[in-house]
């Protein structure tokens, strides 16, 4: 008897656990699901329905589900490149509330599914994760705090998203991180000195974002193996590393030290990129014959030395690039062989060879000069040196600054009792050793400022005033653009058939091009697809003391008018189609992140006429608050105070400035919306009083408030976000108004619908790809 009723309370057990076993997985079936169902169908969950053995399913590159003992351990979903963004109603805390019923995952990719919104915090319910990939979505805001709850993060790949901000402090309390991927987004500021003590970390990759300043020291970290952060703004010193490093990558950022001597010991180093850099001294002939390294870039710096051909290289070394340097000597030999998968580049440099275009060897020397390096033999004639590189580069002795640079023109002030100023002149005595040292600062500072410019764009560089002259044919009257509150402004041809822009600026007071400097810097980085970008300056000096008298800002040059006349004036029986219009607010939105984000510039006081429009009606905004225009430039000179209320205000101020471009932004949008200008404020209010209620209202009542130019062309969802952005810009209140990425992504995602209902995705760069007048 009591063995029977032994069996029977093991039976009742075996079956409770059963039934526990199914609810758990009917459980887990029902969130994936969910799942399926918030990501809107995609086709790589095409297969999931209410039967699928989730624990059992086949993986594949796409969709791999794994379980340990009945509980999910582990999903991966990935999906197609290029996803758009999933629809309006989706919702990230959502997504997360769903995800953390799976409490055992320890490894969760979400790879390009449209994701979109901030990263809740909720995601550390996942108190079990591992692995956290969600690359490839369309992520903003900052990275949450709470992930340093998840004590047992090993990695961490948020690339390819819009994640903003800087990177925390709070990456110490994840000890056992070893891969820290961010690459491309819109973080910026300095790095923590928290990852220091990373010691488990292996790689961290941080290419492709807005970071800048020094790197902490990463030489703690033992154990790191791949460093990428190419396209940043760190520098100027070489970092300090570790020896077991396999891949090095720094190219694109502003580095100007010497490349220390520590890399003979980087034994397992198999790629080092350097390249676009202002790296200087001389080159270490040890990283040919590194013993693992394969592929080798330190093109575009100012390395200087003899390269000499008995150099040994490491047979493993097949890509070699020593282009545009300031190299003396003979291509090593060992690079020479007729190994056919090898591939070597030196052109620009001054070597002793008949291939590939080289300098003479003087203009290396001369070069060498101008950043500072000077040969041992020959520094006690770095004086007479220096005015004979200034007469060679340009032509005029003593006054001539180096590395493509130009040269400052100079003329005298007439005294205030002279009815009629002097030509401007140039000084041709000899000058006197300290205004030469002052000439070599300016030099070496400018030389640090360029950079490679992106987008197609010409580097940033110095102009001399001859060039500016010849560009506008002496400052013709036909070459007048017109005046404003920024200066003058000349229509121009370079040397190189290049058409620019050419803003001219009156100084109010006397500074130095010292004064300058930070200005210039900041002037040299405001380059990007939706800015009219700064092209390079030429500097016209007072002969008495050297001041600053005009200062010549040189701008790319915009063919296709500004957005209004394509929006309300159509002097030209032109216009733009629906999707053409919320690409040029798109593309004015990305304008205006960059400016605040990115440069930190505020204020900018846009208006509809200071957006022009390409040659592929890329919408370019211009206009926007370059310091040198600023109506403080009185104050340029002046130093700043300091202090926590000083710091509070002006982070008060800056929110302030950035919430009157919003506001501005929602006037532009107005009009595109309209399709004619606004005379008052108080018709701007009334009119989005009626856009408000529109919205609330059905489709026709919206349409009957477009432009009938393009009623027929745009789909209501699509008008009707446009709408609820134009209103939100425009509300009193400006805490209430959005910020530009909430505008960014409300824009972008009103494209997407648009491009859907044309059948043909076009606007993720911010631009039709043809500027042809078609419904879509």
């Amino acid at each position: 008897m009591a063995q029977v009723v032994h069996n029977s309370v093991l039976l009742v057990i075996v079956v409770l656990l059963v039934r526990i076993g199914l609810s758990q997985q009917s459980s887990q079936t029902r969130t994936l699901l969910r799942i399926q169902q918030l990501l809107n169908f995609p086709a790589v969950l095409s297969t999931w329905n209410n039967n699928t053995d989730f624990c059992n399913l086949e993986p594949d590159s796409s969709v791999t589900v794994v379980c340990y003992e009945g509980n999910m351990t582990q999903l991966h979903i990935i999906g197609k490149k290029g996803a758009v963004l999933l629809p309006r109603n989706f919702s990230m805390n959502t997504f997360v509330n769903t995800l953390v019923k799976l409490p055992d995952l320890k490894v969760l990719t979400l790879v390009s599914l449209g994701l979109w919104g901030s990263i809740p915090g909720r995601i550390a319910h996942l108190s079990s994760l591992e692995i956290l990939n969600m690359s490839s979505n369309f992520l903003y805001g900052g990275i949450p705090q709470e992930i340093s709850l998840l004590s047992g993060l090993r990695t961490l790949i948020l690339d390819g998203n819009m994640l903003a901000g800087q990177l925390p402090e709070w990456f110490r309390a994840l000890p056992l991180l070893t891969v820290l991927s961010l690459k491309h987004n819109v973080l910026n500021g300095s790095l923590p000195n928290s990852l220091s003590e990373l010691e488990n970390l292996r790689v961290l990759s941080l290419s492709h974002n807005h970071f800048y300043g020094e790197l902490p020291d990463l030489s703690t970290l033992t154990n790191l193996q791949v460093l990428e952060l190419e396209d940043n703004g760190f520098g100027p010193q070489f970092p300090q590393l570790g020896n077991k490093l396999v891949t090095l990558k720094l190219s694109r950022n502003k580095f100007r030290s010497s490349i220390p001597a520590e890399v003979n010991s980087f034994y397992q180093l198999q790629y080092l990129d350097v390249s676009l850099n202002s790296l200087v001294g001389p080159l270490p002939p040890v990283l040919f014959s590194l013993q693992s390294l394969s592929y080798l870039n330190i093109s575009r710096n100012k390395l200087t030395g003899m390269v000499f051909d008995n150099i040994s290289c490491n047979d493993e070394l097949k890509f070699v690039d020593l282009s545009s340097n300031l190299l003396t000597g003979s291509l090593p030999k060992c690079l020479l062989s007729d190994d056919k998968n090898r591939v070597v580049l030196y052109a620009r440099n001054c070597l002793v060879t008949e291939e590939q275009q080289q300098h003479p060897v003087s203009f290396c020397l001369n070069e060498a000069l101008a950043v500072g390096i000077v040969a041992e033999g020959k520094k006690k004639d770095r004086s007479r040196k220096a005015v004979l590189a200034l007469s060679i580069v340009g032509g005029v002795v003593g006054v001539i600054v180096l590395l493509g640079i130009g040269f400052f023109v100079v003329r005298r002030k007439n005294e205030k009792n002279t009815t009629k100023k002097p030509r401007t002149t140039l000084i041709i005595e000899n000058p006197s050793a300290e205004y030469t040292s002052k000439l070599f600062s300016d030099a070496r500072y400018i030389s640090q400022a360029m950079k490679f410019a992106p987008l197609g764009l010409s580097t940033y560089r110095v102009l001399s005033y001859e060039e500016i002259e010849e560009a506008t044919n002496n400052f013709d009257s036909s070459a007048f653009m017109g005046e404003g509150s920024q200066g003058q402004i000349y229509r121009g041809q370079l040397k190189d058939g290049s058409f620019v822009a050419i803003r001219c600026l009156k100084m109010k007071r006397r500074y130095s091009t010292q004064n300058f400097t930070h200005h210039i810097d900041l002037i040299s980085k405001l380059r990007h697809r939706h800015l009219v970008s700064a092209l390079g300056h030429c500097f016209e000096l007072y002969l008495d003391d050297s001041s600053v008298s005009r200062i010549f800002l040189v701008f790319e040059y915009v063919p296709n008018g500004t957005l209004k006349s394509w929006i309300s004036e159509r002097n030209l029986r032109r216009s733009l189609t629906w999707t053409q219009r919320i690409a040029a607010a798109v593309g004015i939105a990305k304008g205006l992140q960059f400016l605040h984000t990115v440069a930190g510039v505020y204020s900018n006081k846009i208006k509809i006429t200071d957006v022009l429009l390409d040659q592929n009606l890329v919408a370019k905004v211009s206009s926007y608050n370059l310091p040198l225009m600023a109506e403080s430039m009185a104050e340029v000179g002046r130093g700043k105070s300091s202090g926590g209320s000083k710091e509070h205000s002006d982070n008060e101020r800056m929110n302030q400035e950035a919430q009157a471009d919003i506001y501005d932004f929602g006037v532009i949008l107005l009009e595109i919306i309209r399709g004619r200008a606004f005379k008052s404020k108080g018709e701007i209010n009334v009119l989005r009083e009626k856009i408000q209620e529109a919205i609330s209202s059905d489709s026709v009542a919206r349409k009957s408030i477009v432009d009938p130019g393009v009623q027929n062309e745009c789909i209501d969802q699509s008008l009707k976000t446009i709408m609820e952005v134009c209103v939100r810009c425009l509300l009193k209140d400006p805490i209430t108004r959005p910020s530009i990425e909430d505008v960014l992504w409300n824009l972008q995602f009103a494209a997407q619908v648009q491009d859907a209902w044309c059948g043909e995705y076009r606007s993720s760069e911010g631009s039709p790809v043809s500027p042809k007048l078609s419904i879509c």
